[in-house]
């Protein structure tokens, strides 16, 4: 693929954003990773777009939370926005957009899976948003916002799908005990049928256990029980007094 997006497969990727850019080049410049660039020698990568987007993102995402959902509180509405635009949440959006057949990646990157790789599809499609908001201006990205994010934010609000639970409970402990959670994990089993344990500790108290198949699934699983402590407003009082 070339940066001026001559063989970027424009048609299909503007049909699945639901968006015809009038520059490709903004829109080449939004798939090129660093990799690439560096690979290529290019003056050009989609970083500076990603840092555009993240606020466009931000922007949008906290005024559709304050607007759709007059009784939720602030705390709620911060937890909603962390669960939205957290790094594994942007992947999940970027792979139903089929975002990584079309960012242009350097060897060693394709060689490792990175059109699949949480960290690379977040930042693409961060960077995107910040093509949409140069390419279209803010009502455009506010459209396309909405109509990929809402739905995944009422499902949020109504209990339904993956929550971030390990988001969630770093901004709901920095916030109410001032700690960063700290997870220690051990394993069982021979490789095939690994079994993962973690468990989250803050200020060094267990707060919560998890088992699963992998350590990210015992990670939330942990999470979410030290979460659900934690939003006992008597288990916050005692964690504060010892």
């Amino acid at each position: 693929m070339s940066p001026d997006g001559s063989e970027v497969v424009a048609p299909e990727l503007d049909d699945a954003l639901g968006v015809r850019f009038s520059d490709p080049s903004i829109r080449a410049a939004a798939l090129t990773h660093r990799s690439y660039s560096f690979e290529q020698e290019l003056d050009v990568n989609n970083e500076r777009l990603e840092f555009l987007g993240d606020a466009v993102l931000g922007l949008v995402v906290t005024h559709v939370a304050y607007r759709d959902f007059p009784e939720m509180p602030e705390g709620e509405l911060a937890k909603l926005r962390a669960a939205i635009v957290n790094m594994s949440a942007l992947a999940d959006v970027a792979r139903d957009l089929r975002l990584g057949d079309f960012i242009m990646l350097g060897k060693g990157e394709e060689m490792s899976g990175g059109r699949d790789k949480a960290s690379i599809l977040a930042d693409a499609l961060e960077a995107i948003l910040g093509a949409i908001y140069l390419d279209r201006g803010l009502g455009a990205a506010r459209a396309f916002i909405e109509r990929v994010f809402r739905p995944r934010m009422v499902a949020y609000v109504r209990g339904e799908g993956e929550r971030d639970y390990k988001t969630i409970l770093q901004e709901l402990a920095s916030a109410d005990l001032h700690a960063m959670p700290e997870y220690k994990i051990s394993d069982q089993g021979p490789d095939h049928l690994k079994e993962f344990t973690a468990t989250v500790y803050l200020n060094g108290k267990a707060w919560g256990k998890g088992i699963g198949r992998s350590k990210k699934e015992a990670e939330q699983q942990a999470a979410h029980e030290a979460y659900e402590k934690l939003s006992d407003p008597a288990a916050r009082a005692s964690s504060k007094g010892a």
